[in-house]
């Protein structure tokens, strides 16, 4: 019998779905996948040798505390502390498997069924997803041709069902990066409606700048109206060892705790002891790798000002370029199918992350080399 839980009719994952498009294909020529925003290098050195070693340590394999390592809460903390120039403490950090868990289980204690989250579109998928799961109204907050939301109209969504507004920056998909007055607005709203503003900034090393992405934490009572989700996937290359975090006033993390208690216990050890190593020591690596793929999105922008093809690039940023295609008259699912049995190139349908069909695609370019944006180029341009 099928199913009739919460998931009956939720949509799959796009990254599920384009790994079955490709188990049915057969290229002809290289692929060129930008569909997953996973690193396609390795670790920092340091980062696997701590992890040989703690496979081989007597407590290796067990659980750790449940709000995280201390030792990881406080070096991202710190870090945390010195980017933005203001104190954040280790006891408002907690450590996730992942930052998709530390979205749910934040969303989830702040929200009851029938509640509503502002979400700004395009949005990130398995946010749209969760809420959807968890029984929440999702109201999208529009945005400009710059992809940046407005005030005034997350606004006009705000009644007394409203919990939170849900922004992304840099965006996943779009790579837009918000400004910091921006999110100072945002943070004012949501505390003149007694909201938390849920800060994804899991691609806030790719912004191409040092400069604090926000001062929000220079607020005396930011922790009543703010919650930032963070990622060590990306910084470190570590996605499979799943370890992310949410800083947030403490009683919102003791509640988020007890959701985690049922899902996972803990945030796995061997990732966390990774992700200490990384942050204490491998930040000229980090550097380096941002560096590096800020270099690999001036490539690809530029590569893409003559609309190969007529896909059109409409925001770009982090690891990501949001890109309109050619043909509005045909489904974007069979866009992306075409792509991959035409020209070997996957990517991920727009719809995802929009609640309908806008014509758009997601590249994660930073999974390719300069060369294969050049290809990629020559793909789409072909007839």
């Amino acid at each position: 019998m099928a199913a009739r839980g919460r998931t009956d009719g939720l949509i799959h994952s796009p990254i599920g779905a384009a790994f079955g498009l490709l188990a049915a294909h057969t290229p002809r020529r290289p692929l060129l996948n930008l569909s997953q925003a996973a690193p396609s290098f390795p670790p920092p050195a340091i980062v696997a040798d701590r992890v040989a070693e703690v496979a081989r340590e007597p407590d290796g394999a067990r659980y750790v505390p449940q709000q995280g390592l201390p030792a990881l809460r406080e070096a991202l903390a710190a870090e945390l502390t010195a980017d933005h120039r203001t104190g954040v403490g280790a006891h408002e950090v907690l450590i996730t498997a992942g930052c998709n868990q530390a979205f749910c289980v934040v969303s989830s204690a702040l929200t009851q069924v029938g509640d509503n989250v502002i979400v700004a579109v395009p949005f990130y998928f398995n946010h749209d997803m969760w809420l959807n799961v968890e029984g929440v109204e999702r109201r999208y907050l529009e945005t400009g041709t710059d992809l940046l939301p407005n005030i005034a109209d997350a606004a006009e969504l705000i009644d007394p069902r409203t919990r939170a507004i849900v922004l992304v920056s840099p965006g996943n998909p779009s790579g837009a990066t918000l400004p910091a007055e921006l999110l100072e607005d945002f943070f004012d709203l949501c505390q003149a409606h007694n909201l938390h503003l849920i800060l994804d900034e899991t691609y806030r090393s790719f912004r191409g700048t040092d400069a604090p992405s926000h001062a929000l934490y220079e607020r005396p009572n930011w922790q009543k109206h703010l919650v930032t989700l963070h990622s060590f996937s990306k910084d470190l290359a570590i996605p499979g060892y799943r370890v992310g975090a949410a800083v947030g006033g403490p009683s919102l993390l003791i509640e988020a705790m007890k959701i985690v208690d049922c899902i996972a216990i803990c945030a796995p050890r061997i990732g966390q002891e990774a992700a200490v190593a990384g942050l204490k020591s491998a930040g000229e690596w980090r550097r380096t790798q941002a560096k590096r793929i800020e270099n690999l999105h001036d490539h690809f922008r530029a590569s893409m000002r003559a609309r190969p093809g007529g896909y059109e690039l409409v925001s770009s940023g982090a690891y990501f370029g949001w890109v309109r295609h050619p043909y509005a008259d045909t489904q974007t699912l069979d866009v992306v199918a075409s792509l991959l049995h035409d020209r070997d190139v996957l990517v991920i349908p727009g719809t995802a992350f929009t609640p309908d069909d806008r014509a758009m695609l997601r590249f994660s370019f930073a999974n390719l080399s300069s060369d294969e944006i050049g290809e990629l180029v020559s793909r789409l341009a072909q007839d």
